[in-house]
């Protein structure tokens, strides 16, 4: 039996998704578990969707030269146009299905795929991995870009895709010289989801995400998160509400039925040992809480995929 997969491994991502071929080749070449880059009309000659919820070891970076793309983030449905960026941070679930895709409205730019080592490389630290809240699980994954800065970051994507072309990973400082600046260029027109004033909230409620992202598979209670917070459930549910608009139950129940839909997807284990890898002792328990979130059962799902 398959053991459980918390995420996709680049290799495993690539042989599930994507067809054979020089071009195949091409795009990923030696070393692209830490970094590659294409064109992302190149990606799309040889990966069609449907792709089920599942989670990469790369941060993924898409960047609209034209057209519309349109894939989810966790659970929330997001679409970019021309100028526009998705970034989809490690570990973060994703999917893109069959109904978000139409002929003749496929995007076309660039998809970049890095590592955190690749990027702190020679000249970076853990710190500059601090300065991009779009690499976090909490960050805004859509970033509209001036015309003047998409000029710059379409320039930047062109020389490393000129650079790997030629000589895939042989010259890595260039490569993550180019990685960090096309960062710092994304960094300028960032903006946080919420522009709410109360900053406390705003803080409490990332930290809260993030508490939520490494610890959904055990720890299922809102009260729970509140005192790893040292704050009262009541305190909690104003502040998350405030920011987000959804309660910390809401949140809580969707990364539940994200992360079951990467296990339904990437593994084979039954629907009872799934079960109880997300913390539940009773599966029929988890089974009616997926079938009132989604409309359908976790066995229904994954016969779908299949």
């Amino acid at each position: 039996m398959k053991s459980k997969i918390e995420t996709l491994k680049p290799n495993e991502f690539l042989e599930s998704f994507m067809s054979f071929g020089s071009k195949r080749n091409d795009i990923f070449r030696q070393g692209y578990e830490d970094f590659y880059i294409a064109r992302l009309q190149d990606l799309t000659e040889i990966s069609k969707p449907p792709v089920p919820p599942v989670k990469a070891k790369t941060h993924s970076l898409i960047f609209l030269t034209s057209g519309v793309l349109t894939m989810k983030a966790g659970s929330e449905p997001i679409k970019i146009h021309e100028n526009e960026c998705i970034i989809i941070p490690e570990g973060k679930v994703f999917s893109h299905s069959e109904e978000n895709f139409k002929e003749g409205e496929e995007g076309e730019g660039f998809i970049c795929g890095f590592s955190d080592d690749f990027l702190i490389g020679q000249i970076g630290s853990r710190e500059l991995l601090k300065s991009f809240e779009f690499l976090t699980v909490w960050g805004n994954p859509i970033i509209k870009l001036k015309n003047q800065s998409a000029k710059y970051l379409a320039q930047a994507l062109v020389r490393m895709l000129d650079e790997y072309s030629t000589k895939g990973l042989q010259n890595k400082l260039i490569l993550q010289s180019h990685l960090i600046a096309t960062l710092c260029d994304i960094n300028v027109d960032y903006r946080p989801l919420s522009s709410h004033k109360n900053k406390t909230a705003i803080e409490l409620t990332n930290r809260f995400i993030e508490l939520l992202h490494k610890n959904v598979k055990s720890i299922h209670q809102a009260s729970s998160y509140a005192s790893m917070l040292n704050i009262s459930p009541n305190h909690l549910n104003k502040s998350i509400k405030l920011i987000t608009q959804k309660s910390p139950s809401g949140w809580i129940k969707e990364s539940i039925i994200s992360e079951a839909k990467v296990l339904l997807f990437q593994t084979d284990l039954s629907i009872q040992e799934i079960a109880f890898e997300l913390g539940f002792n009773d599966p029929s328990y988890f089974s009616r809480l997926y079938k009132k979130q989604e409309g359908l059962t976790p066995a229904h799902y994954r016969k779908m995929i299949d």
